[in-house]
């Protein structure tokens, strides 16, 4: 599956160490001026542009767009692009061609499909969310006109060691979507965020409102208490997230995401090679220590298009 989307439908394609990582959206209305520069700002937070503990790979990521924009604007048909792969050094990885890294998918995707690409996790790779920030970036534009923002943020531990990788959370506020969205049993909005938050590489967890805490409260402390005295704010509190049986209530919908750390490790690493045996592998490359502080304006990308698909499908 290599489709999001229902109505506003993104499709990505490319790896990791290939020419290009690209996208090609179905279902954008016609008629949207593309503000290029929030596009590069995206990109730019995905990068790690100024931040610490980051990747040192060095890409320009510069939008190629293919299809479906006349003079800026969206016609209403395929927007096709691709950013292309400038800084990759692949032979970085030639020693795992016949190896599997333990943490990564190296092993799955062998067994998946009968082969792999070896050179930075190949489609499994984070580079992969290029594709989702442009699209992402788009949609976000196009709810922005709805008054529908979304604000992502990350949050790390303060205790770490200096020579390990270490995740996080990020925590999501979505603010301005009016309430009766979402559908259903099967249809609910809570499930289709977690459903697409899940398929960000490295994220492990996901939970609306309070979440797991919700588990050791009293049914008088998580219920929320409506608020008739104040008419911007439904309920006194927020444990649900802004959700009732999966369809908005009008406050803000709220959740986060848990992201492991970093399963590269540099230096010796004990892998599995295909013949069965264990090796030892002098792990080299570029690589994060934290890649969760990269993940907020993705978490933000997921979110858009799935809340703009929802609209749209209204």
């Amino acid at each position: 599956m290599n489709t999001f989307g229902s109505h506003f439908r993104l499709t990505t394609f490319g790896e990791s160490h290939g020419p290009a990582i690209g996208g090609v959206i179905d279902g954008c209305p016609a008629g949207l001026t593309i503000d290029r520069e929030w596009i590069r700002r995206d990109l730019s937070r995905r990068r790690g542009d100024g931040m610490t503990d980051t990747t040192s790979r060095h890409e320009s990521d510069e939008v190629e767009w293919l299809s479906g924009l006349i003079d800026g604007q969206t016609t209403g048909t395929p927007i096709a692009f691709i950013v292309r792969n400038k800084d990759a050094r692949s032979s970085d990885y030639d020693n795992l061609r016949h190896c599997y890294r333990p943490g990564h998918a190296d092993y799955t995707y062998q067994q998946r499909y009968g082969l792999r690409d070896h050179r930075g996790g190949g489609r499994a790779s984070g580079r992969e969310t290029v594709a989702r920030v442009v699209a992402g970036a788009i949609a976000k534009q196009l709810l922005h006109k709805q008054n529908v923002s979304i604000q992502a943020t990350a949050h790390v531990p303060e205790r770490r060691t200096a020579d390990d990788t270490y995740g996080g959370v990020v925590e999501c506020e979505i603010a301005g979507l009016p309430a009766g969205l979402g559908n259903p049993v099967f249809g609910k909005i809570n499930a289709l965020l977690a459903a697409a938050m899940m398929s960000i590489p490295s994220a492990i967890g996901f939970e609306m409102g309070s979440g797991f805490a919700a588990a050791g409260m009293t049914g008088r402390e998580f219920v929320d208490p409506w608020n008739p005295a104040d008419p911007s704010s439904l309920t006194q509190t927020n444990h649900c997230g802004g959700l009732q049986g999966g369809i908005t209530n009008g406050m803000p919908v709220t959740f986060r995401v848990a992201f492991h750390p970093a399963a590269t490790q540099l230096g010796a690493t004990e892998c599995l090679a295909d013949d069965g045996t264990l090796q030892t592998i002098a792990i080299t490359g570029r690589h994060d220590r934290c890649h969760v502080l990269r993940c907020p304006v993705i978490v933000e990308s997921m979110a858009a298009i799935t809340l703009l698909d929802v609209l749209l499908q209204k």
